[in-house]
């Protein structure tokens, strides 16, 4: 059944929202990719923050030529059965999910991405970002590496008090 031209219009408006709210939106082909698997790609990009959305090439190319930051981006790409997935809280994200699919489904493939600004990344660009770990996980650790010093010296520390302690307590006797 084809879709009302208010249903396309609505369309567009939520990808363009998506757009505008995301840090990175990704695009990959999905072919030959089983609804069971979709299904569980699914879950997992909403488990992560992330938003899947299939849609036609041209309601998304409409939507690139309505968000200021992305109307002047390449979408010559978006040909054949593509799937677009968006996060606005992590760059990293929508990579990474489609990454850890694509290990168990070959048939999910980057074909491009796009970042917050609408700087193009090629399918290159995102396997590399895919393999970066998450934001968390980076945080983590930058901050356990900036604690080390600290434990160390009080580690040392209390093993020169203990042995101060013993030194002193053998001395009395």
């Amino acid at each position: 059944m084809a879709l009302t031209k208010d249903k396309k219009n609505e369309i567009v408006k939520e990808l363009v929202t998506l757009l505008t709210d995301s840090k990175m939106t990704v695009v990959a082909k999905y072919q030959g990719t089983t609804v069971k698997a979709m299904q569980e790609l699914r879950r997992n990009a909403e488990d992560n923050g992330s938003t899947i959305k299939v849609v036609k090439n041209r309601l998304v190319k409409k939507a690139f030529e309505q968000t200021p930051t992305h109307k002047d981006s390449q979408t010559t790409e978006f040909n054949g059965m593509l799937m677009y997935v968006f996060n606005g809280d992590d760059e990293v994200a929508p990579a990474q999910v489609l990454h850890n699919m694509a290990k168990k489904e070959k048939q999910i493939e980057f074909v491009c991405a796009f970042s917050a600004e609408g700087r193009y990344l090629s399918a290159e660009e995102v396997t590399a970002l895919s393999q970066l770990p998450s934001k968390d996980l980076m945080i983590a650790s930058v901050i356990n590496t900036l604690k080390s010093p600290v434990s160390n010296v009080l580690s040392g520390l209390q093993g020169n008090l203990h042995s101060l302690l013993d030194a002193v307590a053998s001395s009395k006797a």
